[in-house]
């Protein structure tokens, strides 16, 4: 198995484990990667999830071996599964950090940029690679770089094809902080606790407005925050958050 899931407490590992060609995915791998936070997200246990790679490097993008001539059918079904695995951990209602060192290229960048958030090593290396081979950048990359830095600096990124270190990413807002390369999953691990012992659902139903935020005018969005407060109004969370204000002490949330 080229995808490793381990667990630690609330918070879920999973790590691409290819070292040899730098955690560059198979197609099997992106079946892999899509079914594992497919499960993810039904397993009330987990509530963060941290996404790394083996062997000093984040991911490499695809496998070019599997490119090749493969026809419209089979091209098309790479992307069904490409798109699965990016829907997938897009749309989880839980915390998602990417923990990113070394290699994070072209579809692989496409995967940290899914998480909700991103840390990264001062050697971290962001590109997307696509012009160089005659391709756009697929897997939502362009997506997402146009809704987290300025438009004009995401089409040079994209046009040029050049390659970020951490600190330029940082600089950009790509990269939440920087921490050395030993110190890297020490600090994914502490973030990714902190967000565990949150009220899931209203982590889940927040990062659900923050998906939405940009596509809704402010009366739709208005109107999706209607709905959202009376559920979670009737959560346990919430009653033991506001008895946590009025005891004056920490909240016991319990992610329901």
């Amino acid at each position: 198995m080229n995808v490793d899931v381990s667990y630690d407490g609330p918070v879920a590992i999973l790590t691409l484990d290819r070292p040899e060609r730098r955690n560059a995915f198979t197609m099997a791998m992106r079946q892999d990667i899509a079914l594992a936070f497919e499960q993810l997200a039904d397993d009330g246990n987990v509530r963060a999830i941290i996404l790394t790679g083996a062997g000093g490097h984040f991911c490499s993008g695809a496998d070019t071996g599997e490119m090749g001539e493969p026809g419209t059918v089979a091209f098309l079904a790479r992307m069904r599964r490409l798109h699965r695995m990016i829907r997938a951990i897009a749309a989880i209602r839980k915390p998602t950090i990417a923990a990113v060192d070394g290699a994070c290229v072209g579809a692989g960048w496409s995967l940290a940029l899914a998480c909700d958030l991103v840390i990264a090593t001062p050697d971290a290396r962001f590109a997307q690679i696509f012009g160089k081979i005659g391709y756009a950048p697929d897997a939502g990359a362009i997506w997402q770089l146009a809704r987290l830095i300025p438009v004009m600096r995401a089409k040079e990124i994209v046009y040029s094809a050049r390659t970020l270190d951490g600190t330029e990413a940082l600089s950009l807002g790509l990269v939440l902080e920087l921490v050395a390369s030993d110190a890297l999953m020490p600090r994914a691990r502490d973030l990714a606790r902190s967000l565990a012992a949150g009220p899931t659902l209203a982590t889940g139903m927040a990062k659900a407005q923050f998906g939405s935020a940009l596509s809704l005018s402010l009366d739709q969005f208005l109107e999706q925050e209607f709905l959202i407060q009376p559920l979670l109004a009737t959560t346990q969370d919430h009653r033991e958050g506001i008895a946590a204000v009025r005891d004056k002490r920490p909240p016991d949330f319990q992610g329901c």
